[in-house]
């Protein structure tokens, strides 16, 4: 197993999926990007700047289960055929944000497996979000997702049967 580690911030928009207001669609996309966090004299310093090219696509269904409470499931997408299928652990939070015109949440996801580069992966992924009074969401994520090695070609195959019989190099 290979371990991806990889931090994004998704963009997006909530909107209401089921006739209560319970349910809630989510979708957003985050670009490439490249995290830094620097500690010195002033403190800590942290950004997040797009790079070369490249855009990740999340889709969720979210229902809220208490005044601050929901459980979602979702997909991220990665690429061509690359998707990888999550939902969280137990519930996540949302609540009262600092800003009056936002709430701020959490939430933990698990990887349930996916396609592609995540066919058989697992992981999980922490979620930081803001949500604002008309349902813009931005998601910034941390994910440690456990890959499946990929196969071995035919000529490292042949070559991992060969047997040496103390005479020399194989």
């Amino acid at each position: 197993m290979r371990q991806l580690v990889y931090a994004l911030r998704f963009t997006g928009r909530a909107t209401a999926a089921g006739p209560d207001g319970s349910v809630l669609a989510l979708t957003a996309t985050a670009p490439g990007a490249t995290l830094a966090a620097t500690v010195g004299a002033g403190g800590l310093v942290g950004s997040i700047r797009p790079a070369a090219d490249g855009e990740a696509t999340l889709a969720a269904e979210v229902t809220l289960t208490g005044a601050t409470s929901f459980q979602a499931i979702g997909t991220i997408a990665c690429g061509d055929g690359h998707w990888l299928r999550c939902s969280t652990v137990g519930s996540g939070y949302l609540g009262a944000a600092a800003d009056p015109a936002r709430k701020h949440g959490t939430a933990m996801w698990r990887v349930e497996g996916g396609e592609g580069q995540f066919a058989g992966a697992s992981g999980l992924i922490t979620s930081n979000f803001v949500v604002g009074d008309g349902g813009e969401v931005t998601d910034h994520q941390l994910g440690v997702i456990f890959l499946r090695d990929p196969p071995a070609s035919k000529d490292e195959a042949s070559r991992s049967m060969v047997v040496n019989d103390g005479k020399g190099p194989p």
